[in-house]
C-alpha cells in the first residue's frame, strides 16, 4: 500500500492550498481516509475524515470553515482544500487510511499513512 501525499509548499497568511493524496495498493473505496498535521515539537493532530463514499466529513475545530476534505473514487485520491491559511497551520500534513471504525480522529487507528507533506503558513 502506497499513499503519496502532495501540494504542500510555503504560502503567506490568508492564503490557499490543496493538498491531494494518491493511494495505491488498496481498495480505495472501502477506506475511510483521513488528514492528519504534526507541527514541530508536538503530537500529531487530527484535521479532516472523509467516509469511504464521500458522504460524511468530520473536521478539528480550528479548521472547521476553512478546510474542505473531498475524494475522488475513480482517481483513488483524496484532497485537502485549505483555504484562509494562518500560521498555526504550519505543519507536516500526513494523508490516512482505515477500513473503519467510529474514532476517526485518532491517528492509532489508521492503518496505512502517506508520508507528508509540508504547509509553512508566513505571517
Amino acid at each position: 500500500v502506497l499513499l503519496q501525499a502532495s501540494g504542500g509548499g510555503l504560502v503567506q497568511a490568508g492564503g490557499s492550498l490543496r493538498l491531494s493524496c494518491a493511494a495505491s495498493g488498496l481498495i480505495f473505496s472501502l477506506y475511510r481516509m483521513g488528514w492528519f498535521r504534526q507541527a514541530p515539537g508536538k503530537e500529531r493532530e487530527f484535521v479532516a475524515t472523509i467516509s469511504r463514499t464521500g458522504g460524511s466529513t468530520r473536521y478539528t475545530d480550528s479548521v472547521k470553515g476553512r478546510f474542505t476534505i473531498s475524494r475522488d473514487n475513480a482517481k483513488n485520491t483524496v484532497y485537502l482544500e485549505m483555504n484562509s491559511l494562518k500560521p498555526d497551520d504550519t505543519a507536516v500534513y500526513y494523508c490516512a487510511a482505515v477500513e473503519d471504525g467510529s474514532r476517526w480522529y485518532d491517528p492509532s487507528m489508521y492503518h496505512y499513512w502517506g508520508q507528508g507533506t509540508l504547509v509553512t503558513v508566513s505571517s
